[in-house]
């Protein structure tokens, strides 16, 4: 379903996407994002992108977590 927020960056013609560091996760950290994204995608939040650039993922510790 189409939302009135939704749009296409066009890019320049002659746009390179920069490539950064790419910061390595755990199994576990994998497995969270992934879930993360299904679970997004099926409400209809996000949707497949096809866009050359991407975005990272911070993962944020919980207060409830500290000793």
């Amino acid at each position: 379903m189409k939302k009135i927020w939704d749009y296409i960056i066009e890019v320049k013609k002659g746009f390179v996407s920069k490539k950064r560091k790419i910061y390595p996760l755990s199994r576990e950290e994998k497995e969270e994002v992934c879930k993360f994204i299904d679970k997004q995608l099926r409400k209809g939040y996000i949707k497949i992108s096809k866009s050359v650039q991407m975005a990272p993922v911070f993962f944020i510790g919980n207060d409830n977590n500290k000793n």
